[in-house]
C-alpha cells in the first residue's frame, strides 16, 4: 500500500531527523511537496544539485551531530558521488547521512526491469551496483512492503553505528499521490503570461534555416517535439538532452567549438541552468551561441517543485559572467524580436525568458529513440548551414 508523504516525514522526524536536503524528482515529488509545506517539521533545503545536497546534509550533522537526510533521483547519484566518496565515507570524514533515491528504472525482486523512459534504463540497471561500489548499504522500498518505519529505524541505526551514509531505493508508487492541485504553486498576481510553450515556439519563428537547436531534459524536450510536428517542420537539427540534466548548454558550446559558423540555439531550463551555474562563464564567449534559459522557477517535470533560487533574474548574472550581450523577454512578441535581432548582428548573447508555470495536459512524449535521434542530428549537421 502507498506511503502519505506526511506519514514518512513524521516518522523521519520521530527518528531524530531534523534537515533534508535534495533535488526534486518524479518518484519523490510527493515527499519533496510535503517538505516544502509551511507546517513540515523538517528544515528542507532545495539544493541546486545532488551534490550540493550532499554536502549540506553534511554540514548539518557537523554542527548537530543528526542524521541528515538527502533525497535525489537515481541519475543524480554521478553527482553526488564525489562528496559521497571524498568526504563523507567512512575513510575521510565519516559522516552518517541517509539517501533517499528515487529509482527509475528499478529492478522488479527477480531481476527483470520494469519500463521507462530510454534515457533511465542503464541508470536504473547500475543504481544498486553503484550504491554497492560506494560501499553504502542500501535497502529497497516500494508500495507492497508494510513497515517502512522499520526499514527506517534499521537504516538510521545502521548510518550511527557505522557512522557512514546509507541508502533507501523508493519504487515508484512508494508514495500515495498528493491531493489534487495541493503541490502545485498558485500563479501570483501580475504573474508573467507567456507559457515556456509560447516561448520555444517564438524562438523558431525567429530561427534561421540551418540553426541547431539543444534543448534541456523535461517538458522543453517534449514541446520542442510536438512543436515541430504540429508546425510541419524536421526534427533533424534538434538534439534533446534527454538526460543530464544541466549539461544541455556545454553540449551547444561544444558544438559552437566544432562548427562556428552555425548558429546554436540553447533551450534551457532555470533549474538545470541553476545546476550547473558556472556553465554561464563558459558559455559567454562562444560565437554563435544563443543561449535562451525559460525561467519559470520551478521543476515543472516533476511536479512543479521550486528551484534553488525560485525568484533570482537570471539576467544579471549572464552579464557578471561575461555575456557581452543581455536581455529579458516578458512576451513572445519580446522574445522573438530579441532572438531576431541577436541573430541578424551575428552576435552570440544570452536571453532570460520570464514563463509560467505549467504545461500543456496532452502534451506528447518524442516518438524517435534517443540513439536515433542523435544520428540523424549528425548527418544534418554535416549540411552547410545557409549562409556558411
Amino acid at each position: 500500500m502507498a506511503i502519505a508523504a506526511a506519514d514518512f516525514v513524521d516518522r523521519l522526524a520521530a527518528l531524530g531527523v531534523r534537515f533534508v536536503a535534495g533535488v526534486p524528482d518524479t518518484i519523490l515529488c510527493e515527499l519533496a511537496g510535503r517538505l516544502g509545506a509551511p507546517d513540515s517539521p523538517l528544515h528542507h533545503l532545495v539544493a541546486c544539485n545532488e551534490g550540493a545536497a550532499v554536502a549540506a546534509a553534511m554540514g548539518h550533522h557537523l554542527a548537530s551531530g543528526a542524521v541528515a537526510a538527502v533525497y535525489l533521483q537515481n541519475s543524480g547519484l554521478g553527482h553526488a558521488a564525489n562528496p559521497l566518496a571524498s568526504l563523507a565515507a567512512p575513510e575521510v570524514c565519516s559522516i552518517p547521512l541517509l539517501l533517499l533515491v528515487g529509482w527509475r528504472g528499478e529492478l522488479a525482486d527477480d531481476g527483470s526491469q520494469l519500463a521507462d523512459e530510454p534515457q533511465h534504463r542503464l541508470q536504473g540497471r547500475i543504481t544498486p551496483a553503484q550504491l554497492d561500489l560506494l560501499g553504502i548499504a542500501h535497502q529497497t522500498l516500494g508500495p507492497a512492503d508494510s513497515d517502512p518505519a522499520a526499514v527506517l529505524r534499521r537504516l538510521l541505526r545502521l548510518a550511527l553505528r557505522r557512522q557512514r551514509p546509507v541508502a533507501l531505493l523508493l519504487r515508484r508508487g512508494t508514495f500515495a499521490p498528493a491531493v489534487a492541485g495541493s503541490a502545485a504553486p498558485r500563479p501570483a498576481a501580475g504573474a508573467p503570461r507567456m507559457t515556456r510553450e509560447q516561448a520555444i515556439e517564438a524562438c523558431l519563428r525567429a530561427l534561421p534555416a540551418g540553426a541547431a537547436t539543444v534543448a534541456t531534459t523535461g517538458m522543453a524536450s517534449r514541446e520542442l517535439f510536438d512543436l515541430r510536428r504540429r508546425r510541419g517542420e524536421p526534427h533533424d537539427l534538434d538534439f534533446l538532452v534527454v538526460g543530464a540534466m544541466g549539461h544541455a548548454s556545454h553540449v551547444a558550446l561544444g558544438l559552437c567549438c566544432a562548427d562556428p559558423g552555425r548558429p546554436v540555439l540553447c533551450l534551457d531550463g532555470d533549474g538545470a541552468a541553476l545546476m550547473h551555474l558556472g556553465a554561464l562563464a563558459s558559455c559567454a564567449g562562444a560565437r554563435g551561441l544563443l543561449h535562451v534559459v525559460l525561467n519559470n522557477g520551478v521543476h515543472d517535470s516533476v511536479g512543479c517543485q521550486p528551484t534553488s533560487a525560485p525568484g533570482l533574474r537570471l539576467a544579471a548574472l549572464a552579464r557578471a559572467c561575461g555575456y557581452a550581450h543581455v536581455a529579458t523577454a516578458r512576451s513572445a512578441a519580446a522574445l522573438e524580436a530579441a532572438v531576431r535581432d541577436f541573430l541578424e548582428r551575428g552576435r552570440g548573447g544570452f536571453i532570460e525568458a520570464v514563463c509560467r508555470v505549467g504545461h500543456r495536459a496532452d502534451l506528447g512524449r518524442p516518438a524517435l529513440a534517443p540513439r536515433e535521434a542523435a544520428r540523424q542530428f549528425m548527418r544534418a549537421l554535416r549540411r552547410p548551414a545557409e549562409g556558411s
